[in-house]
């Protein structure tokens, strides 16, 4: 795999990838001229669509106890019935700590939504198209890949760079790429009987 990934970072120096399911394997050079030959207008298309542009991922966490302890402190509804879940020295206080789960836990989804647009708010006038894939784990709250121009990298670089110094002791950044555009191009192969065929798409 590091090795295909060497030739993938080399070609794309100077030439457009485009990404394929890893591992597809062609018995003789003749299959894979035919393959060629038969989606010879869908690759080109895709090829014309994908030129000069790469993808770059982004992933945001962020510490959900730190967050939870934010918006105790800072939302006046929660607050309170916290108080008074501490303070009550008799009777039952299940409806109330579960009343309390069902604030918070609203309450921290509306606070990852308002991140989460301001991030594609600020990065969206760079990119050419943006993917939202499904966050991992309990500390990620975004998960997204990003077209750009290879022109106007840098100028992508830079805004991420801002972001992540804005929201600094607040949201982590793993920013990663450039990398050929898995998230826009979906090349899927069946191979029947000898015969191979193939769809491009380019999103």
């Amino acid at each position: 795999m590091f090795a295909h990934e060497q030739v993938n970072e080399t070609v794309m120096r100077e030439f457009t990838v485009l990404p394929m399911a890893f591992g597809a394997l062609f018995k003789t050079e003749d299959d894979i001229v035919e393959l060629i030959r038969g989606t010879y207008e869908a690759l080109r298309d895709v090829l014309a669509k994908m030129e000069g542009k790469v993808e770059f991922g982004l992933k945001v966490n962020w510490d959900r106890d730190k967050v939870t302890a934010e918006l105790e402190d800072k939302d006046d509804e929660i607050r309170h019935l916290k108080e008074q879940i501490v303070s009550r020295t008799t009777g039952s206080t299940y409806f109330a700590r579960m009343q309390l789960g069902r604030l918070i836990e609203t309450a921290m989804t509306d606070q990852a939504d308002a991140y989460i647009r301001e991030v594609y708010s600020q990065l969206r006038d760079t990119a050419v198209a943006s993917r939202a894939n499904k966050p991992i784990g309990d500390r990620m709250i975004m998960n997204a890949a990003f077209l750009i121009e290879r022109d106007r990298e840098a100028e992508f670089d830079q805004k991420v760079k801002e972001i992540a110094s804005k929201y600094e002791g607040k949201l982590s950044f793993k920013y990663t790429g450039p990398w050929p555009p898995y998230n826009f191009v979906h090349i899927r192969l069946k191979l029947e009987r000898g015969e191979g065929a193939t769809e491009a798409v380019a999103s």
